[in-house]
């Protein structure tokens, strides 16, 4: 992409990054992360991964530009033999609204062999993207960076200056799954954390983690110290489809889990939510694992492994989850006023699998993902519900 000498290079700075919780320096920009240092420390590859992509992560000012160009460098991950997946969505909105889509047309390849777990990889470099012809006058401008790849900021360039934005609206910290992350989702503002943060005007800090909710400690304290006016917290099935754990310890595990959030929120509204259907675990335990025969065809596809009759021995299952965490919220709430729990199949359930199945058999495709996200705006943000400010609660 040719630059323009015109325009007005404008370093990215943490005040102009939403939804990051830290921003690292590299050698040619800027990394955002979901994650602090100290906490991707104590993780494994997968979280490094998934919390480098900046689900939920947004450039946000106020300009009269009518030109905002983005110089960046993305990080693509891939597995070999699968399909390869589309290149992340930048999506830019102006004054609430979307005006605007583009993706970066190079960028470093990760393809992670599923055999052996070794990864190759090969070189991109710096790429920029355009959005020209913006409406005349002071405006205020979004760009959300996509879900589902790592990417480095340069430059922002722009032919007016911008000013960053001191939003005053509620600060939403959501932690879950891939799903929460926008696996299979259309572009950023197509997740389903950002359709229902964008209905309840909420700040959001997104915390989904693909393949890593998982009830870790490091996780719990990080939402512990981070600024916090409403928390929600999806759990079970990354547990299930890993077979992290038995019955036995997922009690403890939630209790410790809430517990280190309550520390530094001790009144905040917080909101359990449990798992979404997923036919394939509903009664079957894991691990979960690709479906060979369909990955053969070019088809990704996700099958469970485990016995159902396992579920005697402790094995966890999406139904055995979703009735613990609706104990462990019930007897919590005698002495927690603020804590709340949702049932995930409202927000996709038995009768949404006709005429939107996962494709995957485990993730929403983007029509799925408005559907979950309109849902839980209406269960947990609309007046009277659990994290609304005119709730009873509050």
């Amino acid at each position: 992409m040719a630059i323009d000498p015109q325009l007005i290079s404008t370093p990215v700075t943490a005040d102009l990054l939403h939804g990051a919780l830290e921003i690292e320096e590299t050698t040619v920009g800027v990394r955002p992360h979901r994650l602090p240092g100290w906490a991707r420390a104590q993780g494994d590859a997968q979280l490094a991964m998934a919390e480098s992509q900046p689900s939920g992560v947004r450039l946000a000012f106020t300009t009269e530009a009518t030109t905002v160009e983005l110089r960046a460098t993305a990080v693509r991950f891939g597995y070999r033999g699968a399909p390869s997946r589309p290149a992340g969505v930048f999506d830019l909105v102006v004054d609430g609204r979307l005006a605007g889509q583009a993706r970066l047309d190079t960028a470093t390849t990760v393809l992670i062999d599923l055999v052996t777990g070794e990864q190759e990889v090969l070189p991109g470099e710096v790429a920029g993207i355009t959005f020209d012809d913006l409406p005349v006058g002071g405006k205020s401008i979004e760009v959300w960076l996509p879900h589902n790849e790592n990417v480095e900021l340069v430059e922002l360039r722009t032919d007016a200056p911008v000013r960053p934005i001191d939003s005053h609206r509620p600060i939403w910290v959501h932690h879950g799954s891939s799903i929460s992350h926008g696996s299979n989702a259309d572009h950023p503002t197509g997740t389903w954390p950002a359709i229902a943060a964008r209905i309840a005007d909420g700040d959001l800090v997104n915390l989904g983690l693909g393949g890593s909710a998982l009830l870790d400690p490091f996780t719990a304290r990080t939402i512990r110290d981070t600024p916090a006016d409403l928390i929600s917290l999806k759990i079970g099935i990354n547990l299930v489809n890993t077979d992290l754990m038995r019955l036995r310890a997922f009690g403890p595990a939630v209790h410790g889990f809430l517990d280190t959030i309550r520390d530094g929120h001790p009144d905040v509204p917080l909101l359990v939510v449990s798992p979404l259907l997923c036919p394939i675990h509903e009664d079957t335990p894991g691990p979960g694992a690709f479906d060979e025969q369909a990955m053969a065809e070019g088809i990704v596809r996700f099958r469970a492994t485990g016995d159902p009759a396992a579920r005697a021995e402790g094995k966890l299952t999406l139904t055995v989850i979703r009735d613990q965490l609706a104990a462990i919220v019930r007897q919590r709430a005698g002495s927690d006023e603020n804590l709340h729990y949702l049932d995930g199949l409202r927000l996709y359930g038995h009768d949404d699998t006709d005429d939107l199945p996962l494709p995957d058999r485990l993730h929403p495709d983007g029509a799925t993902h408005r559907r979950i996200g309109e849902r839980f705006a209406d269960l947990a943000f609309a007046a009277g519900a659990p994290l609304s400010p005119a709730s009873p609660s509050r």
